[in-house]
């Protein structure tokens, strides 16, 4: 099913991260939390299961980069015998100590892919511990949206509810597999290479140190130049989205009018909005890597110089240069990785506070500890002095009392947005009254569970809901037990057998995921033949029959018909004169329950049904 009013979630835009003396090579706008403190708790409470896998991966973590900022100090003492033996032979005093060098090398070897090995390891296990928390937050979400009452949907659309399954998991995830692994390199990594930079020279440590706040001034102007064009990108990139879709949404609609000159002016003020801040916004960007690039180049040649001086006096080996010079490369990149997983966890924290709100969102009451059976249940129903609201301070049906007995068919009637199915709303319990009680056979519904009160119920509705598998299936979808003879009954009593039969697979054919493969009038015929297979004590039908042919249309009548034989029917109409033999046609206007009765006694009371029916007969006659 699509909801095509869905508003989809604009992600923070994410920029590259540039390695080397440049640092970050792009930026990204993060989305803030209103909590931050609160939800990062809430999340690292959520983990605790998971503390001993995450345990063990930050161990490998620093297991691997401990092995890998060794290589370059081991590396050094290899260039230094190089350069000493050479030295030797040109002053003819010896040789170059190849048998050393080949032991340097195979350390070298072991370091690295022990390095490899745990990186693999804590890998495997982040990976695993972050699909599970995702498995298990997707599950709490389903299971979540199952326990919400009605009144929570009617006030959102559902791209915003499908974006916490999706987008807001997906972040979390995305954090969790690659931010918090990298969170704990980078530390360490910053940490391990400034002591082994002070553990070469502290005076050649000090000089690659001052660079960074020189690094940081730079960096901080960018971003505060820039912030402004990335958000106002991110606006406009909506603003063309937005255009987009609405115009290619109705593309028939807008041609048949002529619209396409005017449609494409509007685009192209969006468009270039968007040129603007995103030209201004990259460009501010893509500064940022040749300037940290030049900082970085005067800090090379400032250690070069200060080590050669160092080494002609014999305090440091060249080899100490080589090293401290690969030191000094690999630490500005996690310096900047650092910075971009703030952002990182602030969009993450954003993600998980949606998801735990939602999470957090008020329950329907719990069904009561004692319930009745529905076992023997025939189906009468009574509304004792009935009131409700959607509201608190608007009540919309007012003392609203009627008997219905087993068998009947009752009517609700009115013009467009009048309330007609806030009654099947009650019924079925996806609202709870204010005041007053509804009874099935004598039992309050409150007094049930709500699967068993819904289970006495069958519903086709007027919108038909068909999913992405057979036929079969989609009429088994009534009884999830049912035998293949029972599907092919309930066919053939909603008159859609013949239909199946002239199928390329028959009952075998799989539709599509909108169910477009077949016509609406056959999509109502198999929602009829599911609610015959689910042989229910009480029916809620929306009539379905205005936007098909004559033929259809007498045949969703005829099975109909079939499908209301015996059983208590509650029938929302729109043309009234298929309900002239209801038992009771109750007349709704504005909300509320204006007028009930049977066909007759309604036309002599003269009132608004009167109205009502006389205005569709007179259009009728019209046409």
């Amino acid at each position: 099913m699509s909801d095509k009013t869905s508003k989809f979630k604009k992600q923070p835009r994410r920029g590259p991260m540039g390695g080397g003396p440049g640092g970050p090579g792009g930026m990204m706008v993060a989305e803030k939390a209103k909590d931050f403190k609160g939800t990062f708790k809430k999340l690292i409470s959520y983990l605790g299961q998971y503390k001993m896998a995450i345990g063990v991966v930050m161990l490998f973590a620093i297991a691997s980069t401990v092995f890998n900022i060794l290589g370059p100090k081991i590396l050094g003492n290899a260039i230094t015998t190089v350069f000493e033996g050479v030295m030797n032979m040109i002053a003819g005093k010896g040789t170059i100590d190849f048998d050393y060098i080949g032991q340097i090398m195979i350390i070298l070897v072991i370091l690295y892919l022990i390095s490899a090995l745990f990186g693999y390891l804590q890998g495997y296990v982040m990976s695993s511990v972050s699909m599970k928390v995702t498995y298990n937050l997707r599950r709490d979400i389903s299971l979540k949206i199952n326990r919400l009452p009605l009144k929570y949907f009617d006030k959102r659309n559902h791209g915003e509810v499908l974006s916490h399954i999706t987008n807001d998991v997906d972040a979390i995830s995305q954090s969790l597999n690659q931010s918090l692994t990298q969170i704990i390199t980078s530390v360490t990594t910053i940490i391990g290479i400034l002591f082994m930079m002070f553990s070469i020279s502290w005076q050649m440590a000090l000089v690659a140190l001052a660079v960074l706040p020189i690094s940081m001034i730079f960096i901080m102007t960018v971003v505060k130049k820039s912030q402004k064009h990335f958000s106002n990108q991110q606006k406009f990139l909506g603003g063309v989205n937005g255009h987009i879709e609405e115009m290619y949404g109705s593309h028939i609609v807008m041609k048949a009018f002529n619209g396409e000159e005017e449609s494409v002016k509007e685009f192209d003020k969006h468009n270039d909005k968007l040129y603007s801040s995103a030209w201004k916004s990259q460009f501010l960007s893509g500064m940022m890597m040749p300037i940290m690039m030049f900082i970085g180049n005067l800090g090379y040649v400032a250690i070069s110089i200060l080590g050669g001086y160092l080494a002609v006096n014999g305090k440091i080996s060249v080899g100490d240069i080589q090293a401290f010079i690969q030191y000094m490369r690999q630490f500005t990149q996690p310096i900047a990785q650092v910075a971009n997983i703030s952002n990182v966890l602030q969009q993450t924290v954003a993600a998980a506070e949606r998801v735990f709100e939602f999470l957090d969102e008020e329950e329907e009451p719990e069904d009561t500890k004692t319930p009745a059976s529905v076992s023997n249940i025939k189906g009468d129903v009574t509304f004792e002095h009935v009131h409700f609201g959607y509201t608190e301070d608007k009540t919309i049906i007012n003392d609203f009392s009627a008997t219905v007995k087993n068998g009947q068919k009752v009517a609700i009637v009115g013009p467009t947005g009048a309330g007609k199915s806030t009654i099947i709303k009650l019924l079925m319990r996806f609202y709870d009254i204010q005041e007053g009680a509804i009874l099935i056979d004598g039992v309050n519904i409150k007094d049930f569970t709500r699967n068993d009160l819904r289970s006495l119920f069958g519903m086709v509705l007027q919108d038909t809901w068909l999913y992405n598998t057979s036929i079969k299936e989609n009429i088994r979808y009534g009884k999830l037990n049912a035998t293949d003879e029972e599907v092919l009954k309930a066919a053939k009593a909603a008159q859609v057998d013949h239909f199946i039969r002239t199928l390329p697979d028959g009952y075998d054919m799989v539709l599509n995921e909108e169910a477009s493969n077949v016509s609406q009038g056959q999509k109502q015929l198999l929602t009829i033949a599911r609610a015959i297979l689910a042989d229910p004590q009480i029916l809620i039908l929306d009539e379905a029959t205005s936007s098909v042919d004559t033929r259809t249309e007498t045949l969703i009548q005829k099975a109909m018909t079939n499908l209301m034989k015996g059983r208590t029917s509650f029938v929302i109409a729109h043309r009234l004169s298929t309900i002239r033999d209801a038992d009771m046609i109750l007349v709704m206007k504005d909300g509320d329950i204006i007028e009930q009765g049977n066909h007759e006694e309604l036309l002599a009371k003269g009132g608004f049904y009167e109205t009502l029916y006389n205005s569709q007969f007179e259009e009728v006659e019209a046409s």
